[in-house]
């Protein structure tokens, strides 16, 4: 398997390091598409549409250092343990992965230490340069509509155990007013998809959000530019907010 991360601006100055687990659908050939149809294979079970260009965005708006997994989720999550029967799913909303079905432990620790373990090492690289005030930000998107369900929330804020930057963000939820946005929402702690925040942000005392855009609001650049201008909206003004309460106390 070729490169499964890359990193970008690795020497920004910026306070924000941020990071995109699912930033490609790229299924590096010796998975035979994982017996995915091309239209499987373009979908949101493949990948985060969108996420990587915000992450873009952002990443020039805050001269923020960028890691990014260049592999499919559906060859590994790299926003889920090793441990964890999503980090290969079987299965994905109504998309079955047939190249995921029966794997062996050895092809299970081969996928993790191809794809998972590099991206935990560029993760580490990145912020063991960097201060104690860094903040960890990852970008994802979810689909407008889940298991036949339309979800309205269109920004959603979310944290495990240290809510400081998600708290101070919403404080200034009256700059976006446009904006539905919601805490720990589509998804929350409870259903597993703060394992990067933990690993990398908590282990490290570090400030961190996951922020989760719905990806119909991130179809073009007109689209990118417009979310991207609205999460810093929420974002810079927090980041300036949590560092005087922290200087404060």
């Amino acid at each position: 398997m070729t490169g499964s991360v890359e990193i970008l601006n690795e020497t920004g100055i910026g306070r924000v390091v941020l990071l995109c687990e699912h930033a490609s659908n790229r299924i590096p050939a010796e998975f035979d598409d994982l017996g995915l149809s091309a239209s499987a294979r373009v979908s949101h079970a493949a990948w985060d549409p969108g996420a990587m260009a915000l992450t873009r965005a952002l990443s020039t708006a805050l001269d923020a250092p960028v890691v990014a997994s260049t592999v499919s989720r559906l060859v590994y999550d790299c926003n889920r343990p090793p441990e964890a029967a999503s980090a290969m799913p079987e299965k994905s909303e109504l998309i079955e992965v047939p190249g995921n079905v029966g794997l062996d432990q050895s092809q299970r620790d081969a996928r993790t230490q191809a794809v998972y373990a590099p991206f935990c090492q560029a993760v580490a690289q990145v912020l063991d340069a960097r201060g104690p005030d860094t903040v960890v930000v990852t970008i994802h998107s979810f689909t407008p509509v889940y298991f036949g369900q339309p979800r309205a929330v269109e920004l959603g804020l979310l944290h495990d155990q240290d809510s400081r930057l998600v708290d101070a963000m919403l404080d200034h939820m009256d700059q976006i007013p446009h904006r539905r946005t919601e805490r720990n929402q589509p998804y929350g702690p409870a259903d597993g998809v703060t394992h990067s925040l933990r690993l990398h942000a908590l282990s490290r005392g570090l400030a961190n959000v996951m922020i989760e855009v719905r990806n119909d609001l991130l179809g073009n650049e007109i689209q990118v530019a417009n979310m991207s201008r609205d999460i810093l909206a929420l974002l810079e003004p927090a980041l300036n907010d949590i560092t005087i309460r922290e200087g404060a106390s």
